[in-house]
């Protein structure tokens, strides 16, 4: 399984892409894309636009993650985070790419085992799980490669959920239940 990871931002947009072979994690292309503070913003827009199409179009992920928006105290850096993950999902759209989001707590939790994590937690562990080396810069990168990590662990429960036979909802309410299915 495939997932691109995306951490929108229109001076930096980090984006992973990481394969999943049964537990198997390996990184298989990322970086960021970065634009010039000087550009106007439709500029900025449609070179990462541009960009995540490429990307998508090249590897042909199963899905994309991306991180919801969040801000906590400034709108003014808000609204260009959201105007790049705006274009970020209509190149998901285009491609007919599933997109899956998670908030930043989720993502950390799924790398890391807790949702407050450090960012320099969240690096080490991206390193750790993808057998990275070097250090994974900028932070925007490890960002990116840490949502596509928690869409396939969550991916990859799904799966087993649907091969491994019924859903746990579905045992605990036979439990709840135990003549509803005769």
């Amino acid at each position: 399984m495939l997932a691109l990871g995306i951490d929108p931002g229109t001076a930096i947009c980090g984006y992973g892409i990481v394969e999943m072979k049964g537990s198997v994690l390996r990184p298989v292309f990322y970086g960021s894309i970065l634009t010039d503070k000087d550009w106007n913003p439709e500029e900025r827009l449609k070179r990462i636009h541009q960009d995540v199409s490429d990307i998508i179009r090249h590897f042909h992920p199963d899905f994309m993650s991306v991180e919801k928006l969040y801000f906590n105290r400034n709108v003014n850096t808000a609204i260009p985070v959201a105007q790049a993950r705006g274009v970020v999902l209509l190149a998901a759209a285009q491609e007919s790419l599933p997109v899956l989001e998670f908030t930043p707590m989720q993502i950390k939790k799924s790398v890391t085992g807790t949702g407050t994590a450090e960012k320099g937690q969240v690096i080490f562990m991206v390193q750790r799980l993808l057998g990275i080396r070097e250090k994974i810069d900028p932070d925007d990168t490890a960002d990116a490669l840490a949502a596509a990590i928690c869409g396939l662990n969550q991916a990859r429960i799904l799966q087993l959920q649907v091969k491994g036979g019924p859903r746990i909802g579905e045992l605990l309410e036979a439990q709840r239940n135990p003549l509803s299915k005769r």
